[in-house]
């Protein structure tokens, strides 16, 4: 693997509609979590992860020289993860103040922003003499971190036995795009980059399983959703829906569940050895002895 020495205009052209694509993908998101108040089915952690991984994605981009818009790319992909992971804190079960979760994000961009400053002096000299393990090390964290994004989604899923919920599908849509012409402006490359290609391919390949998987959940929940529209309610609202819906597979929930069992149990044992009130039986009652009294 070598940095990239001329860039094709097709790589440019195709690495530009992908950027446009990825500079604005996040921004139907960030509407429907403001319009809605609420990013229920959001992973807070998958935002958190997609932020972060922006700090390998650029420095990584940058030392292999590739085309303007494909550095540009992870910049504008940290700043509306980071916007969205925000809303996240705001919207979602921790309920933050909007003035404290802002702070904290731009806190934590301009830290990033040092971070991955740092990563590219580090690693570009070393790239240029010949040193190659430092920039392949930050392109498989940036993989990893930006992967490992989309693992709450599986489980999203399962509990909701397939519906795909507070995901825009605008979004989806156009983050697709974004990840497509970017490995298209790979592919014209000179030399094609494997990491970054599988990477793509792989934001490509989940996001259509996720549609995938919602037009499953339209299809088999077709019947219940037209009574509960004769009912005149919604899917959510009609009763047949809310106890279909309910037979999903909460794996959060049972694992939670799992350790607060454990730790009642443990209490509960405790108790018993320390609880001063306890009952005590007549087998662990020692008799007194008295001595004989003397008439």
């Amino acid at each position: 693997m070598a940095p990239q020495t001329s860039i094709p205009l097709a790589a440019n052209v195709l690495g530009t509609i992908g950027t446009v694509f990825w500079c604005v993908q996040l921004v139907p998101q960030i509407w429907r979590n403001y319009r809605t108040k609420s990013t229920e089915g959001l992973p807070e952690s998958m935002m958190l992860l997609w932020t972060i991984s922006g700090v390998p994605f650029g420095a990584y981009a940058i030392a292999q020289q590739f085309n303007i818009p494909l550095i540009v790319q992870p910049q504008c992909f940290m700043t509306l993860c980071g916007v969205s992971w925000a809303q996240c804190l705001i919207y979602g079960r921790r309920k933050w103040r909007t003035r404290t979760a802002s702070l904290l994000l731009f806190s934590l961009l301009a830290v990033f922003a040092g971070v991955e400053a740092g990563f590219v002096f580090a690693i570009r000299s070393p790239y240029i003499r010949g040193v190659e393990w430092p920039v392949l090390l930050i392109g498989i964290i940036a993989f990893l971190t930006l992967i490992s994004g989309y693992l709450p989604i599986p489980f999203e899923l399962l509990k909701r036995r397939g519906r795909v919920v507070g995901i825009d599908f605008i979004f989806l849509a156009i983050d697709w795009n974004g990840a497509f012409f970017s490995l298209m402006a790979l592919a014209a490359q000179h030399e094609f980059d494997v990491l970054f290609g599988i990477m793509y391919a792989l934001c490509c390949t989940i996001e259509m399983s996720m549609v995938a998987s919602h037009l499953v959940w339209l299809l088999r929940t077709r019947d219940i959703r037209k009574r509960a529209k004769e009912a005149g309610e919604t899917f959510d609202e009609f009763d047949e829906g809310v106890q279909w819906q309910a037979k999903g597979i909460d794996l959060e929930k049972k694992f939670l569940a799992l350790f607060s069992k454990k730790d009642a149990q443990q209490g509960e044992d405790a108790n018993k050895v320390e609880s001063p009130d306890a009952p005590v039986s007549p087998e662990e009652v020692t008799p007194k002895t008295v001595p004989n009294a003397v008439v």
